[in-house]
């Protein structure tokens, strides 16, 4: 953040109130809300969003391949989860969400997920620009650093975006267990299951970024490997998990960002003489 951006934000954050306004909470840091104001942007409330979705009871099996219902499951509370979220930015009068925490959990009779974030909008839009906006406020779970970034850069955030599969992994038969128990090798069947798990989300994820209009996903993070046992005893699932914000860019295009420096080193320099520091006397 230059010098210019941190006297802006000051300057925005000691002005008068509006009138019948309220307080803002937000949980960015001091030094986020300053850089979101030297954009001309403002932090309004936090927002949340949650959603469980059940899981058919029995449905955790013996066969291999993929568990589409858990699939199914958690897209579904993703989306719900992030429906809700916007409508508490919008009430609150945000445009946008940004620094969203996701958090999701996957249990043998349910999927739940919880988004907390931020919802922020422009310091100078005119409210009827605003209104409208506030029926497509976007979701990241970028930091507002990161926004801010994108945004300078001429990218603009949609929405959060998800895939995940469940597969169970196959068992090994007597004779492999038997050949392999004195032995280093991979096992197969649950590398296998991995990969599948892996392809199938990393599909639905970008599935998702291409119905959003999106050009690409940024910040995406990633849950893998075993699910652990669920529902029945022995049942060995194999998560592939992943979350990002999908992006576009803007009608102006790219913009490319020169640093700035923040701390100069060319200060003037100082001499003096050592005998000048000695006490008089």
């Amino acid at each position: 953040m230059s010098a210019d951006e941190l006297l802006a934000g000051m300057a925005a954050l000691s002005g008068d109130a509006p009138a019948k306004s309220r307080g803002v909470t937000s949980d960015l840091t001091i030094d986020e809300t300053l850089l979101l104001h030297g954009m001309g942007w403002e932090p309004v409330d936090v927002v949340f969003g949650v959603s469980w979705w059940s899981i058919p009871y029995g449905f955790w099996q013996w066969q291999a391949g993929e568990l589409t219902e858990a699939s199914t499951a958690f897209a579904g509370a993703m989306e719900t989860a992030t429906a809700e979220l916007r409508d508490e930015c919008a009430r609150a009068g945000g445009t946008g969400v940004v620094g969203v925490s996701v958090e999701f959990a996957v249990h043998s009779r349910h999927v739940d997920v919880a988004l907390a974030g931020t919802a922020v909008r422009r310091i100078d839009e005119k409210p009827t620009d605003r209104k409208a906006r506030q029926n497509a406020a976007f979701v990241s779970d970028l930091s507002a650093r990161d926004f801010v970034l994108l945004t300078r850069a001429g990218w603009e955030p949609l929405s959060l975006v998800a895939g995940a599969s469940f597969v169970v992994a196959p068992r090994r038969s007597a004779g492999q267990w038997a050949a392999q128990k004195t032995q280093y090798v991979e096992l197969p069947n649950l590398t296998q299951s991995l990969y599948l798990a892996r392809e199938r989300a990393m599909e639905r994820m970008q599935s998702a970024a291409l119905q959003a209009r999106a050009d690409g996903v940024v910040e995406v993070k990633l849950r893998e490997g075993p699910l652990g046992n669920v529902g029945r005893t022995g049942v060995r699932v194999m998560q592939f998990i992943a979350v990002g914000t999908a992006v576009r860019l803007g009608s102006d295009g790219h913009h490319s960002i020169a640093p700035v420096m923040v701390v100069s080193l060319d200060d003037a320099l100082r001499q003096f003489e050592a005998t000048s520091l000695r006490q008089p006397g």
